[in-house]
């Protein structure tokens, strides 16, 4: 892959480096590292050590990270439902509450019980173990029934 090809896949989705987490070269690299390219082709294609790359695609990743949790929390901010699902919550018990809440907040949530545990537990990584939920979980519901997890 060229730097042409990079430029135009950055362009192409729509990355402006003024307004983005990334600085470019974290952009280049994800782009790249998505495209499966070897993070030693990409220090060669750079001019730079593989363990650069490492360091600024690991460094891409955190800033990414950290601005889902930016948005997720700004969200979050403006639902309407809001719970904490405490750790020693059965897993099994959440849904419950979640539809509890959205009827006292008149939401609506399309999504099952089973759905619900499977999003709350994905979402909420080590926090949930088995059945068990081992750290305290926000659970937010959004007006249009979206349903955000936070640790």
């Amino acid at each position: 892959m060229t730097a042409g090809d990079v430029d135009e896949l950055l362009a192409r989705a729509g990355f402006d480096e003024d307004a983005s987490v990334l600085t470019r070269r974290q952009a280049e690299v994800l782009v790249l590292r998505e495209r499966g390219v070897p993070q030693a082709d990409i220090a060669e294609q750079l001019g730079t050590s593989r363990a650069n790359v490492s360091s600024v695609e690991s460094s891409a990743r955190e800033n990414v990270a950290k601005a889902r949790e930016t948005v997720d929390f700004a969200e979050a901010l403006s639902a309407p439902v809001q719970l904490t699902v405490e750790a020693g919550t059965d897993l099994y018990d959440v849904p419950n509450r979640v539809y509890s809440a959205c009827d006292e907040a008149g939401v609506k949530v399309a999504r099952t019980a089973p759905e619900l545990m499977k999003l709350v537990s994905d979402a909420a990584g080590d926090a949930v173990h088995g059945r068990k939920v081992r750290h305290d979980i926000r659970v937010s519901v959004t007006g249009d029934g979206t349903v955000r997890v936070r640790v």
